[in-house]
């Protein structure tokens, strides 16, 4: 699990699942929490790939704060889930 970022609205977390190769499985993705709304959603396979193209185009262009947090809104408002503390 790594963070990859954390903004006063939206922290997104790479979740990668080992396989028994030690290689990158298709189980992993990333874990999208919407902080206004308290909710959050996990997103894997051709969804994370879409998404993580999305940053990586983002990164070339050299974004603001503004520019990742309105990205990533595209993808928090599909978030269902409910924020829970452990």
């Amino acid at each position: 699990m790594q963070m990859l970022y954390n903004s006063d609205s939206y922290v997104v977390v790479q979740l990668d699942v080992p396989d028994a190769d030690g290689a990158e499985s298709p189980q992993g993705g990333y874990e999208i929490v919407d902080k206004f709304a308290k909710k959050e959603i996990f997103i894997q396979g051709a969804l994370a790939a879409r998404f993580r193209a999305g940053v990586e185009q983002l990164v070339a262009a050299g974004p603001t704060p503004d520019a990742f947090d309105e990205f990533i809104e595209g993808y928090a408002a599909w978030a269902q889930q409910p924020l829970s503390l452990h």
